[in-house]
Order: C-alpha cells, then structure tokens, then sequence
C-alpha cells in the first residue's frame, strides 16, 4: 500500500467588496471594541447579534470588518482568523509583515 501525504483542503474568508481586515487593539465592552484596521483607520466595531455567542475575541485577533456605509469610523466584526488561517494569508500576500503583529 501506498502511503500518500495530502494536504487537507479548506477555504478561508477573503476581503471582498468593502470589507477590510482588521486587529483587535481594546476591548471596551459591551460587544464593542476599537480595531486597528489595515487601510490605515481605527474603527470601533460591534459583534452581531447572531455571532456574540459564537465568536470569542481577545484582543490582537486578526479580523475581518465590513465598515458601515453610513459612518466609517464604525463597523461589524464578520470573521475571527484562526493562527493557520493567518499563515495562509501571509503567505498569499493578503498580510504584509509590517502589519502583522509580534503575537502571529
């Protein structure tokens, strides 16, 4: 028998359309918190509804936000990356070095 090495394959949440990605830099309660996000803008983001029992945030947390249309210094959290999610992202050039932080 022959022994194979695959590579598990699984897809990763990308920045689409307006949406940016994002770390986490404070906590402030109440589902909020203020993110540092990688065009350059700190926004204070909220949890949804339909993910504050699903997601767990800490802060340094690389995030994928969708900036409000109406007020861009505020916006949702979508995604929280996981560190092997960051790694594939680094290495397809959505992640520069200079924007990651010294926990990834």
């Amino acid at each position: 028998m022959e022994q194979t090495q695959e590579q598990p394959e699984f897809r990763i949440k990308v920045p689409r359309n307006n949406e940016v990605l994002g770390f986490i830099e404070q906590r402030l309660g109440g589902s909020r918190m203020r993110v540092r996000c990688l065009d350059g803008k700190i926004r204070i983001c909220r949890v949804p509804g339909r993910l504050k029992r699903k997601l767990w945030i800490r802060e340094g947390d690389l995030l994928l936000i969708e900036p409000w249309e109406y007020d861009n210094e505020k916006g949702d959290i979508i995604f929280k990356y996981q560190p092997n999610q960051v790694d594939w992202l680094k290495r397809k050039g959505y992640l520069k070095e200079g924007e990651i932080q010294e926990e990834f």
